[in-house]
């Protein structure tokens, strides 16, 4: 049973002037385009179809808000990297994603990267887009696909190259690895 298992779709966000009133706590989940960000959302949740998932790179085009509980939001953001998105699209989306990053609500930040690609450099730019004080947690998606002695040497090396800015785990949403450890972080974050 999931400690988010009430959570519902609250709203799609396309310009800073539609982002939700800055109460209450928030977190953003973030990574390239079809990393795992949506499967992620509906493994830690329990909820299978609340965020939508596409083997489609780029279907997440705007910021779409869950909320877990009253004044509990997770933010799913669109992804970078390879998407066919429309550049009007593209160039909406900095301004967006800036006025995110200076609301007082935002706890934290949840990148979540395929364990098959490792830390990459798009990766690294979010990491630095993120405020000094930010907290980030990283989600290697997708290990599965990964012989445990590979996914075990993923997450030695990820580690090592996010010297202490972040934290990480091994995470899969088909197999539920790492699930338990992911609510347990945006609890913390969000309470």
């Amino acid at each position: 049973m999931s400690r988010f298992s009430q959570a519902q779709f609250l709203l799609s966000v396309a310009s800073p002037a539609q982002l939700p009133a800055d109460v209450g706590a928030e977190v953003a989940v973030a990574g390239r385009s079809n990393a795992g960000k949506s499967s992620a959302i509906n493994a830690i949740t329990h909820r299978g179809g609340l965020a939508r998932t596409s083997k489609t790179p780029g279907r997440t085009q705007l910021l779409n808000y869950f909320e877990l509980a009253p004044g509990q939001r997770l933010v799913d953001l669109p992804g970078y990297g390879y998407a066919a998105v429309h550049a009007s699209q593209r160039r909406a989306w900095p301004p967006l994603i800036e006025a995110l990053r200076e609301r007082a609500s935002l706890r934290g930040l949840l990148v979540v990267i395929d364990a098959r690609r490792g830390v990459g450099a798009g990766d690294e730019e979010l990491l630095g887009w993120a405020a000094p004080h930010q907290r980030i947690h990283v989600l290697l998606s997708k290990a599965d696909k990964l012989s445990r002695a590979e996914a075990t040497a993923t997450l030695r090396q990820a580690q090592a190259q996010l010297g202490g800015r972040a934290s990480a785990q091994l995470f899969s949403a088909l197999k539920g690895t790492g699930v338990r450890e992911a609510e347990e972080v945006l609890a913390a974050w969000l309470g």
